[in-house]
Formats: structure tokens, sequence, C-alpha cells
């Protein structure tokens, strides 16, 4: 399937889900949260809605081109003050009443218009352009909501590992606290720990925040609670980048990025902007076709019926507007220029993103074999930690020292792994090359 296929059959189910009410609270999947978004995220529903309101710049812009069919019907009961001289010398005065009536049907159909002409091709690309912005919402909310779901389950990662640091605090300052009692340990010994135990609790409730915090964001993207989230499975490994140079993925973006296509269209409108400006010069020219009747529809044609048939040509020639079509042609040319200057822009933006995502993605790779070894090693430790504690060469002090530096290699592996999802999502997005099955593919390791 390619992309703009994938994005199609998305296309396709969006307005018949966009108004639909929201699922229940609960445990919410990946992907469910991700349809959840296209549903309920307000920025993407501005995009869905940007876009169908520009689909109609295609057929407003042709409109002008078409033949225009007007009716007019008046109808009105008249008294009339009519003076005349009766017998030639005595003034007389009359008050007739009458009813009056008049239909009258016109066609006018454009034969040379350039503005019209013009119009037409900018609604043309007006709309491919809604249409390219609507694409790259679809990337955006993509990436939004793999953030969003992944930025709490971190914020759960760090939790944890706040509570096991403040456990091994607990544990420390008891420990102290019966050396203390027994003459071994001293008064410093016992301020130090309550400092750390202290700064361990301060960390514990930040933790607590971050995580409401990241879940309230989360929320607000898929308008529901999203309860229970998946986590990653323990046997992720990042799948070979294809392509894997920057290069390749340069080319991609400016191919196929979405964001891009609607800056490039955006140019062309403005274009067609300064031509649609300088029309305003040339005459215009129209096939009239007029059909009238009349009863009675002034004091002159009292009681006479009239029907006129009319059929001709008219012609409309600027000479002179007080300088307006020069000042608005140029000031499209000003506004073409600023659109070039924003493409340039864009591109710059565009590419410093690719950048940035393809040096995460490849050095996430790298630091997810790394930490793998790293947890391994901690569990390893953990295990011998325990065995010597049963040996009585080990305290409880030590196996929580060892929890927590495996703690803190997972914490580190599942942001990697994070960093990884995210970076790949942003790469695809700024390439162009997300498809509407991506966070599917990315939902897939989670269980």
């Amino acid at each position: 399937m390619t992309t703009l296929q994938g994005k199609a059959s998305l296309r396709a189910i969006v307005l018949g889900v966009l108004l639909a009410a929201a699922g229940s609270a609960g445990a919410v999947t990946l992907q469910q949260a991700y349809d959840a978004a296209i549903k309920h995220d307000p920025v993407f529903r501005m995009r869905f809605y940007e876009n169908e309101s520009g689909k109609e710049n295609r057929i407003l812009g042709r409109a002008q081109l078409l033949p225009q069919v007007s009716a007019n019907y008046s109808y009105g009961k008249n008294v009339a003050d009519q003076e005349y001289l009766r017998l030639g010398v005595i003034p007389t005065t009359d008050h007739p009443k009458y009813t009056s009536r008049s239909a009258v049907v016109q066609l006018r159909q454009p034969l040379l218009n350039i503005e019209a002409i013009a119009r037409y091709r900018q609604g043309k690309v007006q709309t491919a352009q809604s249409e390219e912005a609507y694409e790259a919402g679809i990337d955006e909310v993509s990436v939004r909501v793999v953030s969003a779901y992944l930025d709490v389950l971190f914020a759960q990662d760090q939790l944890e590992l706040a509570r096991v640091q403040r456990d091994a605090n607990v544990e420390s300052q008891k420990v102290n606290q019966r050396l203390f009692e027994k003459g071994e340990g001293t008064k410093t010994d016992m301020l130090e720990t309550q400092a750390r135990l202290d700064l361990a609790e301060a960390q514990l409730i930040e933790s607590q925040d971050n995580l409401v915090a990241t879940r309230n964001t989360l929320q607000g993207v898929i308008g529901m609670d999203p309860g229970e989230l998946d986590r990653l499975g323990d046997n992720f490994r990042p799948p070979e980048l294809n392509p894997s140079s920057f290069e390749d993925w340069r080319k991609l973006a400016l191919e196929r990025n979405n964001t891009l296509a609607a800056s490039r269209l955006a140019v062309e409108n403005a274009r067609l902007d300064i031509g649609r400006n300088r029309a305003g010069h040339y005459p215009r020219v129209d096939f009239v076709g007029v059909y009238s009747k009349s009863d009675s529809e002034t004091l002159t044609t009292l009681t006479q019926q009239n029907t006129n048939r009319q059929l001709g040509l008219q012609v409309n020639i600027p000479i002179y507007q007080g300088g307006a079509i020069n000042a608005s042609t140029r000031q499209a040319a000003a506004g073409y220029g600023r659109a070039q200057a924003e493409l340039d822009a864009r591109t710059n933006e565009i590419t410093v993103e690719l950048r940035k995502a393809h040096s995460l993605v490849a050095s996430s790779a790298r630091k997810i074999d790394a930490l793998i070894k790293a947890v391994d090693s901690g569990k390893l430790l953990m295990t011998a930690t325990e065995q010597s504690i049963k040996g009585g060469v080990r305290i409880n002090l030590d196996l929580l020292n060892a929890q927590q530096q495996l703690f803190t290699s997972q914490r580190d592996l599942a942001q990697a792994r994070y960093s990884y999802l995210v970076g790949l999502m942003r790469l695809r997005a700024a390439a162009g090359t997300l498809q509407s099955d991506s966070v599917r593919e990315i939902a897939a390791y989670f269980r």
C-alpha cells in the first residue's frame, strides 16, 4: 500500500467517526489511543474541517466560468397623481390606482474573463493545498499520540525508580539508626542519610506530579481517560532502518513531505494571484440572454402587457480605477516573494527536523544494545546479592542498591526504546513516508 493509498483509506472513515461518541474510560492500547485521537484531538479536527472548507475552492473558482442565471419578479399596488387639462383649459387631477407586475429571467455566460480563469486555477491549487495540509495533519496526530503515550510510560518508569530510591534511603536510615544505637555509627551519618531521604521524598513527589501531567496531556489528545497503558515488550529490538543514509531520507522528504508540498502549492497560488489582479486591466465579454414580461409596469404603460426577448453581447472595459489594480498587483507580487521565502524556511525546518530524527534513531539503536547488556548485568548482580544476603555477607541495603541500579538501567533502556520509536515516527513523518498502518506497526511492540 502506498502512502497516499493508506491515507486515503483513513480519510474515507474520518468523516464517519469524527463526531462519534468517545469510548468509556478504561485500559487503552496505543492503537486505541490513535483511533480516539482521530475523533477527539482538537488540532486534528481543526485540520479536518480546514480541508473540508478547502475542497470548495475548486467549485467556487469554477463557478466564475459557468452560466449565471438570475430571476426577478416584482409586484406592486400603485396610486398615482395624474394632472392634465380637461377640454384643454380646465386643470384636472386624477388618482389612478393600478397593479403592476414585472418578471425577468437573465442568463449570463462569460466568454472572455481572464480574472475568472485565474480564480478557477487558484481554486484548484487551493484545494490541493488544503489536501496536502490535511495529510500533514494526519502525520502530526500520529506522532503526537505516540509521543504522549510514551511520555506517560516513561513517567511511570521514573516513578517506580523514585520509589526504589526512597525505599533504599529508608532502609539505609534504619541501618544507621541501629549502628548509632550500638555506638558504631555517628550523628553525621544519620543526618546525611536523613538529607538523602528527604531529597528522595521530594523526587518521588515530583515524579508523581510529572505522571499526572503526562496523563492529562494524553487525555487531552485522545479525549478520554487512558486508564492503564500497555507496556513495551522486553524483547523489543530496533528494526533495521531502511533506507539507512540521511541523504536518502532527505531526498524522500523533498519529494514526499506534505508540508513542503503544501508550501509549494502556496507559492503557485501566490503566482496565480498576480495574474488575477493584473486581469483587472483586461476587458470582459459576456453573452447575455434576457426574457421579461411586464403588466402595467409604469403609468405610461397602464393596462399594457409587454414581452421582451433579448440576446446579445456585453463588453465591459476598465479604464481607470484610481490605481487600485496596479497596487493590488504589486501587493500580490510581494505575497509571491513571501511565499517563496516561506517555502525555503519550511525546507530548512524539515531538513533540520529530519536530521535530528535520523540522529536520534541511529544513536538510540546503539544505546539500546549497550543498555540491554547493562540490564542483564544488573539482574546477575541482584541474584548474586540475594545469595550473599543468605550467606550473611551482605545486608538488605546492598540488595536495595543493586535493585536501584537495575531499575536505573531498565529505565534508561525503556527511555532509549521510547526515543527510538518517537524518532522513527518523526523521521517517517518528515520524509512523508508515514502510512495509515504505521501506528499499528508500532503498537504491535506493546503488550
